[in-house]
This record gives C-alpha cells, structure tokens and sequence, in this order.
C-alpha cells in the first residue's frame, strides 16, 4: 500500500491510573507530519512528550484518540494493527540520544540487522545498509567495530539503521543532546536531507536551542496538549 498521508493524529490521550490517583499525561492531542517533513516537538520536562513519543511508537497504548500511518489507522479507541513488533520493525524508525549500537557487530551488520529480521535477504540488507551509509558519509567505516567511531559518526549510523526498512515515520529522541554546535546541526541536516530523500516524516523531540530555529513547523506540548506553532526555518546551508 503507498504511502500518502505521513502520520496523523487526532484527539490522542493518555490516562495513567483510575479513580482519584489518574493522571492525564497527554489529552486531546492532534498532530500531522506530512511525508518529507520534519517537525520539532518541545516542552518542559513533565508535558507529556516522552509519553506522547511512546504512543507514537507503539510502545504504550493511548487511552483514547486515533492514529493515522500512512493509508492506515493503526489506532482508533483501540490498536487496530494486529501485530505491533512488525509495526515497530518495519513502519517505524527510532533515533535515540545515545545511538544504541550493538557493540559485538560492526556498522554494516548494525544497519542490516533489521532488513534481516523482518525477512530480507542478507546480501540484499547488506546493500541496502551500504547504500545508507554511503549517503550519510560513512561508508568508509562499514568494517568498523562501534568502539571505533566518533559520537557524530555513530549517530550517523544510528540513522542509517533507523532508515533501514524504509519507515514512513522516524521519530528522533533528543537525537543531538550529546552533541556540539557543528555536528548537532550537520545531524539535523541528514534528517532534512533523509527526510526528503525517502518521503520520511520525521518528529524531532528535543531541548536543544542550537536545532530549534532550523524547524519550519514546531508543536509545543505543555500539560499534555499540543500547541502548533511556524518556525523560523532557518537554512541549514
């Protein structure tokens, strides 16, 4: 089925608990992220972003709402995709503030193992892996063991495995919290560049001020509400 519509969504909430201990994490919560685009999501510690994030993955299940992937609604008051570890493997790209790689593979099998997991062949995950860490300028390190790359080379790579079964959504953790000025925005740039490239819609949680600007949309999220607001925008060239 092709892909259209990026992700989508619409009245999510979030209640933790029942009675008089409940606490809404999110409520009411509507948001869309076109294919190609990159949109930032900010707020305090406690707003409901990690939460909301969780949702959006597949992790937690809201407590009411609906989600929208592509063509298909994956929630609607209730999980409407039966198996959600394929949803996760095969629909959806994470990037992580630390890039989690597996330390015992190097960065070819890093990027391929889950090609490999959701059924494709090695050889052909293997090409694929190569073909990502090409475009993201690391393919020279494709035998390299994660010990031996620098954190901006190993963040890298993590988005080369975040790409690896083509998702039509990415959703990127505070992907340039460890990182300075220089790389933080050459990662925001991959992002952009990866998201156009691959009709990717991408939400970026991050508390980092040098990325910021660099967004043309931006959903705030205070007391488990969004609130959608333009960005600057700012060329990243």
């Amino acid at each position: 089925m092709k892909e259209t519509l990026g992700i989508s969504i619409e009245g999510l909430s979030k209640r933790y608990g029942s009675g008089d201990t409940a606490v809404d994490a999110l409520k009411d919560v509507n948001m869309t992220v076109a294919p190609g685009e990159v949109v930032g999501l900010i707020g305090p510690s406690g707003s409901g972003k990690s939460t909301l994030l969780k949702c959006l993955g597949a992790v937690i299940e809201p407590s009411g709402g609906r989600m929208t992937l592509g063509d298909d609604t994956i929630y609607d008051h209730g999980w409407k995709i039966r198996d959600l570890r394929a949803l996760r493997r095969d629909r959806i790209g994470f990037i992580f503030q630390a890039p989690y790689l597996i330390p015992f593979l190097d960065v070819t099998d890093n990027v391929a193992l889950l090609p490999m997991l959701a059924g494709r062949a090695n050889g052909a995950a293997r090409q694929r892996a190569q073909e990502l860490l090409e475009a993201l300028d690391v393919g020279h390190r494709a035998r390299a063991q994660p010990s031996e790359l620098s954190g901006g080379e190993q963040q890298r790579v993590a988005i080369a495995r975040a790409l690896a079964n083509q998702p039509p959504v990415m959703l990127a953790d505070e992907p340039t919290a460890p990182l300075d000025s220089q790389r933080a925005l050459a990662v925001v740039r991959i992002l952009n560049d990866m998201a156009r490239q691959y009709q990717t819609a991408i939400i970026v949680v991050t508390h980092d001020e040098k990325i910021i600007p660099t967004f043309r949309r931006i959903y705030h999220i205070r007391d488990g509400r969004t609130y959608e607001e333009a960005g600057e925008g700012r060329a990243l060239d």
